[in-house]
């Protein structure tokens, strides 16, 4: 087959699949994407946002080794 015959085909081919629109099974759709032994819930159980975690006890720890500004107070540069 020559070139303009194989790239025909291919254009002809890519535009088939590109408008091809079958029938949609939301259900099984539903079904793959809650996995298995799952039930699906329109109720919403996680948050929206993610939880940050609690640092406080961080803060703490490391309060007297760093001043307010984020450097830490021994190490200075001057220059």
């Amino acid at each position: 087959m020559g070139r303009g015959r194989q790239k025909a085909k291919a254009t002809k081919q890519a535009r088939d699949m590109k408008y091809f629109s079958p029938a949609t099974d939301y259900s099984a759709l539903q079904r793959e994407l809650t996995g298995p032994g799952s039930r699906a819930s329109t109720r919403r159980t996680e948050p929206l946002e993610p939880v940050e975690p609690d640092y406080s006890e961080y803060a703490d720890k490391y309060a007297d080794e760093f001043d307010d500004d984020g450097e830490e107070s021994g190490s200075r540069r001057t220059g």
